[in-house]
């Protein structure tokens, strides 16, 4: 059964396909997208905790040092849709934006939904066509040309041109499923390793349990990997019931979990007082020690560190907290220093893809050309958004990369579908 002919076929409705679709109906092209969910934008609703962070407003060279594993594959989709392009749009549809701690952009309703709406407003008064609750089963070509798609009802849309931004394998129950990795494979694709990144982690033992609920700002957490340091991070975190979170655990996440899956020891260490070298930081408690002489050791502690976290501490240190601080000897005070500058803790896993803010791995990025986003498999096949095997870390830098890649896929298949 075959329906109507389209000049572009979006499969997915998100952020890059909305974008896609705006762009390819306003150069001129009959668009329809096809979108498993029964409305759209879904994973977008709940980017920066229901706030959607838009993006991030710093240039592309630090662009390149936040995205993983090959920064250098952005830089034409940057040249031609940026950070200034994005909030332009939305400001031209009315959703005023602001710039948050970070350069992170956000609505300034501080709702994802108004970000949502706006877009599919957009898309449809350009002339798109949105059809909910479709899911695409196969993408048809013949002899290496698109010809159309095929829905598991058995119902075929013929089109020139398609463009898939189905997502990852993250938030599955917003309909990033990773069929869109199926697609591309039965199409002779190459699709890389995927694993869930921007994802908690899980500890071994009780202590980050011991401390849940309790987050820390300004301190450097530093990933290992069989005892080789791979990186630091310096921020905010979070203590959970499973283990570790926060933005700079969540930016540690994905080296943490493809060392992991290499059978590697992961460990994550805490300092809890960046600022201070060893030195300093003896000398300083050295200093509370010899003032508070009289006083309970946990009575000291709470000078350097928040009340939630001393019991954890002292008995991770191996210190009675009732002991008076006079009666605190030289290698208790050392272990304390360790335990205030590198307080350990041993990876067992992470909390998988429901919890997976993004998906590392995915198509390999030797097979598209960066300048059109087109396949270089099949002719008129495009991609955009998480699909790709590109990765960043928190703050807006994903969504840039959805936005980018959605105008430049939208605007290079209207072009040769108009022509």
């Amino acid at each position: 059964m075959s329906e109507l002919h389209y000049d572009i076929i979006i499969i997915g409705g998100g952020a890059a396909g909305l974008i896609a679709a705006g762009t390819a109906a306003e150069a001129g092209a009959s668009v329809l997208i096809l979108e498993s969910m029964k409305r759209a934008g879904r994973k977008l609703l709940i980017t920066g905790k229901g706030r959607c962070n838009i993006t991030n407003n710093s240039d592309i060279q630090n662009y390149m040092k936040q995205i993983f594993p090959l920064a250098k594959f952005c830089r034409p989709m940057f040249s031609r849709f940026f950070v200034s392009d994005i909030l332009q749009l939305l400001h031209r549809l009315d959703v005023p934006t602001i710039e948050e701690r970070g350069r992170r952009i956000f609505p300034e309703s501080q709702k994802s939904m108004d970000v949502v709406t706006a877009l599919v407003k957009w898309v449809e008064k350009a002339g798109v066509t949105i059809k909910y609750d479709r899911r695409v089963k196969q993408i048809i070509q013949n002899k290496g040309i698109i010809t159309g798609v095929a829905l598991d009802t058995g119902a075929v849309f013929n089109c020139n041109k398609v463009i898939l931004a189905t997502g990852g394998r993250s938030y599955p129950a917003t309909g990033s499923t990773g069929d869109g990795f199926r697609m591309v494979r039965e199409l002779g694709h190459k699709v890389n390793t995927t694993l869930p990144a921007l994802v908690p982690l899980e500890t071994e033992g009780g202590l980050a349990e011991s401390m849940m609920g309790l987050s820390l700002r300004n301190v450097q957490a530093t990933l290992w990997a069989d005892h080789k340091k791979i990186r630091s991070m310096f921020g905010e975190m979070l203590f959970t019931h499973y283990g570790l979170s926060g933005p700079i655990i969540l930016d540690l996440s994905r080296d943490a979990v493809i060392a992991l899956r290499e059978n590697k020891i992961v460990e994550i260490t805490i300092d809890h007082k960046p600022a201070l070298d060893d030195q300093k930081l003896d000398a300083r408690l050295l200093r509370e020690l010899d003032f508070h002489g009289r006083s309970k050791l946990k009575s000291m502690l709470k000078n350097l560190l928040p009340m939630k976290m001393l019991y954890p501490f002292c008995d991770y240190v191996k210190c009675d907290p009732e002991k008076f601080c006079n009666q605190v000897s030289g290698a208790e005070r050392k272990r304390m220093l360790s335990g205030l500058k590198e307080m350990r803790f041993t990876v067992t896993g992470n909390t998988g893809w429901n919890d997976a803010i993004i998906t590392s791995g995915g198509i390999e990025l030797k097979e598209i050309n960066p300048s059109t986003m087109e396949s270089k498999v099949i002719s008129g096949l495009y991609f955009a958004g998480e699909v790709l095997d590109l990765d960043a870390a928190t703050g807006g830098y994903n969504l840039q990369i959805a936005w980018s890649s959605g105008y430049v896929a939208g605007i290079s298949a209207a072009q040769l579908s108009t022509e």
